[in-house]
């Protein structure tokens, strides 16, 4: 089961039925990509619940003055089955520069501009805008 997809489509889910907040079972991976969408103004905030068993992770969804939710399309490129890697000079622009592309590098979880701007490659998590 590919998790990123999972924790991907819980958020569009969310925000297309006008919800406030959605939970999902955390992971470092989880976290790290939700600091990007919060850093890069796509979320709100999240909180992660720590217990003995399985952490949960609540994000909190950002809406627009008109009550639309602030991300409009939010689309997996690497898959569990289908990996793409890419270098620091090739990260692609999304919809030139509207959006964004997230990506795994060894350094962590960081947008594809931080990516470009620290000069590392990896691979290439999701797109969104």
């Amino acid at each position: 089961m590919d998790t990123v997809a999972s924790f991907l489509t819980r958020i569009r889910n969310a925000g297309h039925a006008k919800h406030e907040k959605v939970d999902v079972p955390s992971s470092n991976l989880k976290v790290g990509i939700a600091n990007v969408l919060q850093k890069c103004g796509y979320i709100r905030s999240f909180k992660v619940a720590r217990d003995n068993k399985q952490s949960m992770m609540r994000v909190y969804l950002r809406y627009d003055s008109k009550g639309q939710h602030v991300i409009k399309h939010l689309g997996r490129i690497s898959s569990s089955g289908l990996r793409k890697y890419v270098a620091s000079s090739e990260i692609p622009k999304v919809r030139n520069g509207y959006g964004m592309t997230v990506l795994s590098t060894n350094k962590g979880i960081m947008s594809g501009d931080d990516a470009v701007t620290n000069k590392m490659g990896g691979e290439l998590l999701f797109e969104v805008w």
